[in-house]
């Protein structure tokens, strides 16, 4: 039998009441849509997780949420998450890679074809919150990572909060126009 899903990690955290307004981070973060990936780094505290709250509560476009934690660090874990995000706003994405997780797995770029030619078919943009990546140290999870953004299709936003850099080729990302950074 699979291990269940903790489905509060795929919840949105609430706005707090006293939260300060922030305009100018908002507006940075939608126009950072164009590209593949926003990445949010800054240390404990300083409201990574509740700018992405706020962006999200204002934003027409379907944002899928994902809190990770030191378990994700696990491949099969991550990625079982991950679609679990994803299903939050198309239930039927990634059936499949699903399915495939629960048995012998075949090639993770065999599951990761799979699931972009899935989100492919999504007819709408939307974009999906990875919220304290810092918490995943597994170089495994960070090439799952890297091949999904370098083949990620249009209508798929990446959005990663994080207290450092990931090892993910941010560099190319840059010089491509196609990372967003605050």
């Amino acid at each position: 039998m699979p291990a269940p899903l903790l489905t509060t990690k795929l919840y949105l955290p609430p706005l707090r009441p006293q939260m300060v307004p922030r305009p100018r981070l908002i507006e940075r973060l939608e126009a950072g849509l164009h590209g593949k990936l926003t990445l949010i780094s800054a240390p404990a505290g300083f409201g990574k997780s509740t700018l992405v709250s706020a962006w999200v509560a204002g934003s027409a476009r379907p944002v899928a949420w994902l809190a990770l934690d030191e378990g994700d660090s696990d491949l099969t874990r991550f990625l079982t998450y991950f679609v679990a995000a994803l299903r939050t706003i198309a239930p039927s994405l990634g059936a499949e890679v699903m399915e495939a997780l629960q048995g012998p797995q075949p090639p993770v770029e065999t599951l990761l074809t799979a699931l972009l030619n899935e989100i492919v078919a999504q007819p709408d943009e939307f974009a999906l919150v990875l919220d304290d990546y810092h918490a995943v140290e597994e170089p495994a999870v960070d090439a799952a990572l890297t091949f999904l953004l370098d083949h990620l299709p249009p209508q798929m936003h990446l959005l990663i909060t994080t207290r450092e850099d990931p090892q993910l080729p941010l560099a190319r990302l840059r010089a491509r126009h196609q990372l967003t950074e605050l």
